[in-house]
């Protein structure tokens, strides 16, 4: 079929033609914001599952609901080996600007951009990576005392009081929130809980990784009252239905019954999968309907654009030792599986395998969904170790 009018959108973030499954979701996220803008109580949102279950693209359609409110949003995504302040000092600064632009400079405005100022001159000295710089008179005594916990706070309490004086509210939207080192996760909680006692309008909303929970308990006990955490995971078959098969209608084309089963079970309900899966049997097909023996041959191509893309650039950041252990779990199938049984697929002590355990957790490979168990945080990765390293590569 025409390969122009394929409906399918499989990418990082890219928002699927169908959302689906997901209004709930978007509904209660969309009520915590009303109620900040409100001035009243709400907790921060977090929603946390496994790649490729479409965090990112509602963490876009979230966003989309703060700016119909006329909020500000402060876009954020929180990479490997940079700082909290690296990534959230200049989106600050870019929100405070776009403030100040449809404001006359109010009392708090200009005290938020001295505190910005001075934040910006106090981190520089602790994080190598801080490049941003304010061209503001910084408030003497006002997020400048280098302890980056009391700084976030008075920085975040600052932009909260703007907000109020504009009569709007600023929402963070952070992506992969797991990799802020848990120092600095507690700092934003911190700063968080002392705008919510205030009752600024100021708020998050979050996305990571399953082990995202575990690091926000340990880096503050109290979080767990204080953020609201969504699990985001496989759609329901209804809603996986409907997310491979109104894109097709919309344009004329429809599956075979079996043809739609074989989708689903092969993507296990997974939204980035369903959009790969209906973009190849979409190229494929010759003519609607989509057939079992379309799918069959598109599963093929899926799976090995699959292998050298979205499964691929994990496995490239693995050391050696990271790919045995990976390829051990594969052993013993999708997981979760006890840490001491890979172990002894590796012909190891489990102290001994359990610092690798940790870098793949850091690296957001592998999460614990219970205390002893190992999981991969990519649907579907078993497979793939299988298929790269075919046998398992001794220790």
């Amino acid at each position: 079929m025409d390969p122009k009018n394929n409906p399918y959108a499989p990418g990082a973030g890219t928002p699927p033609p169908e959302l689906a499954g997901r209004d709930d979701i978007i509904e209660r996220a969309g009520v915590a914001l009303y109620r900040i803008g409100a001035g009243r109580a709400a907790r921060s949102v977090i929603l946390y599952g496994l790649r490729g279950v479409g965090k990112t693209v509602l963490l876009q359609r979230i966003r989309l609901v703060a700016e119909e409110e006329h909020f500000f949003p402060v876009v954020i995504e929180a990479p490997e080996e940079r700082s909290l302040p690296a990534a959230l000092g200049p989106a600050l600064r870019a929100t405070l600007i776009r403030m100040s632009r449809g404001e006359a400079a109010k009392s708090a405005l200009r005290k938020a951009l001295g505190a910005l100022a001075g934040f910006a001159r106090a981190v520089k000295l602790k994080y190598d990576d801080v490049e941003f710089s304010v061209d503001y008179t910084p408030e003497p005594g006002v997020a400048d005392s280098g302890d980056l916990e009391t700084d976030i706070t008075d920085l975040l309490v600052c932009v909260g009081e703007t907000a109020a004086e504009c009569k709007t509210a600023v929402v963070l939207f952070i992506d992969e929130l797991q990799y802020i080192p848990e120092t600095q996760l507690a700092a934003l909680i911190t700063a968080l809980h002392r705008a919510s006692q205030k009752q600024l309008p100021i708020t998050l909303v979050a996305a990571g990784l399953p082990q995202l929970l575990g690091q926000m308990g340990r880096a503050k006990s109290y979080a767990e009252r204080l953020f609201e955490f969504i699990p985001i995971g496989p759609l329901e078959q209804d809603a996986a239905r409907q997310a491979l098969c109104v894109p097709a209608g919309h344009e004329g084309v429809s599956f075979t019954e079996d043809a739609v089963a074989e989708i689903l079970t092969r993507t296990q309900g997974y939204p980035y999968f369903i959009q790969e899966w209906g973009k190849h049997a979409w190229s494929v097909a010759t003519a609607s309907p989509i057939t079992l023996t379309d799918v069959q041959r598109a599963s093929e191509v899926a799976v090995a654009e699959l292998d050298a893309s979205f499964f691929r650039v994990r496995f490239d950041r693995l050391t050696p030792m990271e790919k045995r252990y990976m390829r051990a779990m594969a052993e013993l199938g999708p997981g979760p599986h006890r840490s001491g049984d890979i172990a002894d697929i590796l012909n190891k002590k489990n102290s001994a395998v359990a610092p690798v355990r940790a870098r793949l957790i850091v690296k957001g490979m592998a999460y614990s969904p219970s205390h002893g168990d190992t999981a991969f945080t990519v649907p579907l990765f078993d497979g793939f170790m299988k298929r790269i390293m075919p046998v398992p590569v001794p220790p």
